[in-house]
């Protein structure tokens, strides 16, 4: 297959995802039909390496996701970062929901090993997924081996429908809220929401190059600042790697918040060098590019423990994440919406809720009342849980193999 042809088809699955979305107001998540699509594509006529043909191979992939996430950081404030704490315990919350139910229940259907082999790719991201894996294949434990591959592939097609309804019941409420009057932009009363928001306009972003005139930030200037922060991102993590193991991608979120805080970067960077889509698409390509290992007698061999293991840590997930939002008065959809993040993790918590939102108002202020309430928990939920939780589960966990 030629690369050209490779791309056309790969763009036409995000495309059709993309349309369905659209067409059922984001009902029907366009990750959950690109996910599809790519399945029967991959059971079918698509070679194994058709991301990789199409221009998108693992090196790529991983400089998008830097750059991303170093992006998403410049969406949120310190200050903003502080107040997601009720976030992080929720998303925690949840971890503990999965790891109570599957033990205390899943444990008796399914066995010791599989639970074991099951919980860190459930709670996370292909990393876990991968040294659950490893550790199962070097204790003879082929299926297990192959298992935990498929339940991170497959733990989307839960999340991301469930996901999807949450936050548009969620969405819904907060706008009934906003017309009466009730709540504004997140971060600014009410009253003062429109001046703050001139206010806030006025004042220079890149307060590092304020004398620096405006023809000399050019996309490239853009693109060597974001790549310069994630550098620092991926540095300090390997600096630290002796000490203490914190992912670069973490750093990335992290230095991308500082960064916007001291005027290096501008907020949202990446849509001003005109790349923010390119990007967004080739990392979901790459992430699409996992259900490859997905083979339909593979499905068949795992496809009781899959579902089971599936269903069970979502009801754990539900209950816990509930309670946790009961006791810090957030609605039950944020709660579990949140806590759902821990099946797919960045970007599809960025592009759910995005579609989510796109869905529900045509109105600009609307829209941005909505994303400052809806987005951060969300971005912030993705990263406790798939970036750093579920690895040191795994890391835990693969000890018990």
């Amino acid at each position: 297959m030629s690369q050209m042809l490779a791309l056309v088809i790969v763009v036409l699955i995000l495309l059709i995802g993309d349309w369905v979305a659209v067409r059922t107001k984001a009902w029907v998540p366009s990750i959950f039909i690109s996910a599809v699509l790519f399945l029967i594509g991959y059971w079918t006529f698509f070679p194994k390496e058709i991301v990789s043909v199409a221009g998108i191979p693992p090196v790529v992939a991983t400089m998008l996701m830097y750059l991303l996430i170093t992006n998403m950081g410049t969406l949120l404030s310190l200050k903003e970062l502080k107040e997601q704490w009720k976030t992080i315990v929720i998303a925690l919350s949840g971890i503990i929901g999965i790891i109570v139910l599957l033990f205390g229940i899943g444990t008796f259907i399914y066995g010791f090993e599989t639970i074991v082999v099951a919980i860190p790719p459930l709670v996370g991201g292909v990393v876990s997924a991968l040294i659950m894996s490893e550790g199962a294949k070097e204790a003879g434990l082929a299926s297990l081996s192959v298992f935990a591959i498929v339940i991170y592939v497959m733990q989307g097609f839960a999340g991301y429908p469930l996901t999807s309804i949450m936050l548009k019941k969620e969405g819904k409420r907060l706008l009934t809220q906003y017309r009466q009057g009730d709540i504004a932009v997140k971060g600014q009363p009410e009253a003062d929401a429109e001046v703050a928001a001139s206010v806030e306009s006025a004042k220079p972003e890149l307060k590092l190059f304020k004398k620096l005139p405006e023809k000399y930030n050019t996309e490239y200037f853009k693109f060597f600042r974001l790549a310069l922060v994630a550098f620092l991102a991926y540095l300090v993590s390997s600096l630290l790697a002796p000490i203490v193991s914190i992912s670069p991608f973490v750093l990335c979120l992290l230095f991308g918040i500082i960064a916007k805080s001291i005027g290096f970067l501008e907020k949202q960077v990446l849509q001003k060098a005109n790349a923010f889509g390119f990007a967004l698409m080739g990392l979901m390509l790459f992430v699409f590019d996992g259900l490859k290992q997905a083979t339909p007698s593979m499905m068949l061999e795992i496809i009781y423990p899959l579902v089971g293991t599936i269903v069970i840590g979502v009801i754990g997930m539900y209950i816990f994440s509930f309670i946790a939002g009961k006791i810090l008065k957030v609605s039950k959809e944020m709660a579990f919406a949140v806590s759902l993040t821990a099946l797919y993790g960045f970007p599809a918590d960025y592009i759910i809720t995005n579609e989510v939102i796109k869905s529900l108002t045509n109105d600009e202020k609307e829209r941005e009342m909505l994303t400052s309430h809806m987005l951060p928990p969300m971005l912030v939920g993705g990263f406790i849980t798939v970036t750093i939780v579920s690895v040191i589960l795994a890391g835990i966990f693969v000890k018990f193999l």
